[in-house]
């Protein structure tokens, strides 16, 4: 009689994952929400079970971290728990609850921003305002913006690259969804939606094709195996090199690093804004916390030969940014093109490859998270009769319509353009200084003057609204229900407090590195 062998089944740190088992179990139990509620009920189920979730989850991690854990490998060390992913979760939490709270509003757009239940099989034409006042939202976005937040979550843990490329696709496959669910503008919709599938499965390609020629190269998909073929191997250098620019360019794509950001302003003007602030935000997040493992944990020892390229690549993206978004007249684009921009900004920090440069990287991507979705849920106030208004034109005078929401965008517009007393300023200088430290003086000086140039574009907008008169026929701003004015307060206060108070987050990120 046959022997069966018996199965071991990995250790598991419950503990260690318990935030991101609440995230996906939510998710899951979401979708039976879906299945079995009535539709008049949905909607509240779903946001309460969403902002409880991430509220459990956070204080599940909040309760790991407090017990002191130096980092683990669990899940056949396939997530690696480490003072870096602790930072990064908890960005990812907390910037995930900020996006709930502007996708669930339901007073800025009447009915919600995402189409309706009773229009779900209609043409991309737009609907009427009195029809959009009375129609049921789709509530599907909560389970997929759960799903996509725990993708992220898993993105930028992963100790491999299989479950790395897992979450890749577990993050991305709701965010194709949630861009193509706007109510206003379906076209744009759309077409932002189908242009962000179609250029994310090429990213995808890149990503999964990179990490086959790392397994030959390596011999394994796991980061610390490859570490080890590359510090002592006699192998060929074209499977290793050749490996992580296919890798990279999946990965920098997901990042909106140019010249791999093509999908981002398409998508960014597309999408509806709520998903927009939260792609802008937590995307960015989770792909910057990827890139920094992979360059830390897997390719350290050869930093030597791949960090020219990568300095051509920041130096392209911050110049692409401040360029084009000079040129740009829909202020959605133009916040695209300034990610862009930060990205090249985000990206100089992981070159550092030191202690100083990854606790930068880390506070920059809270920074600059919290202050964009706070920008989009801005932006979402000003509105037309079709939809909102995001031509320059339609900003002008603002602030003699409602000087309090352009004064909190001077706010705003300030923290990205990196003046001093908000977060963007703490952000830049951290991440710079860090770089300086490290030798890269020139690659600062290179940032120092798109920071320049950049500061032009926001200023524009500031200008327009202050010292320009509003059209007779101009738009409305919208007074914000609850949730989109707890988002926007959100936002600004994060932004006021890690410019003027940084050294609780500064300290928080400089705890420890990877793990692997």
């Amino acid at each position: 009689m046959t022997q069966v062998p018996s199965v071991q089944i990995p250790p598991i740190d419950y503990a260690a994952v318990a935030p991101l088992l609440v995230i996906l179990g939510a998710a899951c139990l979401a979708i039976l929400v879906e299945a079995f509620l009535p539709r008049h009920q949905r909607w509240s189920v779903q946001v309460g079970l969403s902002l409880l979730a991430i509220v459990v989850a956070l204080v599940a991690l909040a309760m790991y971290a407090r017990a002191g854990n130096a980092g683990v490998t669990t899940l056949a060390d396939s997530l690696a728990i480490d003072p870096p992913t602790l930072f990064l979760w908890g960005t990812l939490l907390a910037l995930g609850l900020t996006a709930i709270l502007l996708i669930a509003d339901r007073s800025v757009e009447p009915g919600g921003a995402f189409v309706a239940e009773s229009r779900a099989a209609d043409g991309p034409g737009a609907m009427s305002r009195a029809t959009a006042a009375v129609a049921g939202m789709r509530t599907e976005v909560f389970p997929l913006a759960l799903f996509s937040l725990g993708g992220m979550m898993v993105f930028c843990a992963a100790n491999d690259l299989l479950t790395m490329f897992i979450a890749l696709e577990v993050l991305s496959l709701p965010l194709y969804l949630m861009c193509g669910l706007a109510k206003r503008r379906r076209l744009l919709s759309q077409e932002a939606a189908v242009k962000y599938f179609l250029l994310g499965a090429f990213a995808s390609a890149f990503f999964l094709y990179g990490l086959a020629l790392l397994y030959g190269y390596a011999g394994s998909v796991k980061l610390q195996a490859i570490a080890d073929a590359t510090a002592g191997s006699d192998r060929s250098d074209t499977l290793l090199f050749a490996g992580l620019g296919l890798l990279l360019v999946g990965l920098l794509f997901k990042a909106s690093v140019g010249p791999f950001h093509t999908w981002t302003p398409d998508v960014y003007q597309g999408a509806p804004t709520a998903v927009t602030g939260f792609m802008a935000a937590c995307t960015k997040v989770a792909a910057f916390g990827a890139i920094l493992r992979v360059l830390q944990v897997a390719f350290h020892a050869s930093s030597w030969e791949w960090r020219g390229v990568l300095w051509a690549v920041a130096i392209a993206s911050m110049v692409i940014g401040v360029v084009l978004g000079l040129t740009q007249r829909d202020i959605k684009r133009m916040i695209a093109y300034s990610s862009v921009a930060h990205a090249g900004f985000m990206l100089i920090g992981a070159l550092a490859m030191t202690g100083r440069g990854l606790a930068g990287t880390l506070f920059y991507l809270l920074a600059y998270g919290f202050t964009t979705i706070a920008v989009f849920a801005v932006i979402s106030l000003v509105r037309r009769a079709d939809g909102e208004a995001t031509h320059l034109s339609d900003w002008a005078g603002l602030a003699k319509r409602s000087p309090l929401v352009a004064a909190v965008f001077t706010f705003l517009l300030f923290a990205l353009a990196g003046i001093p007393l908000t977060s963007g300023f703490v952000g830049k200088f951290v991440v710079f200084e860090a770089a300086l430290a490290d030798g890269m003086a020139p690659l600062v000086v290179v940032a120092l003057v798109a920071s320049a140039v950049a500061a032009f574009f926001y200023l524009r907008v500031i200008v327009l609204m202050y010292f320009s008169e509003p059209a007779a026929d101009g738009p409305t701003v919208s007074v914000p229900g609850a949730f989109t004015t707890a988002a926007i307060t959100l936002g600004v206060v994060v932004t006021l407090l890690l410019g003027v108070l940084p050294t609780l987050a500064l300290d928080w990120a400089n705890v420890g590195g990877f793990v692997s």
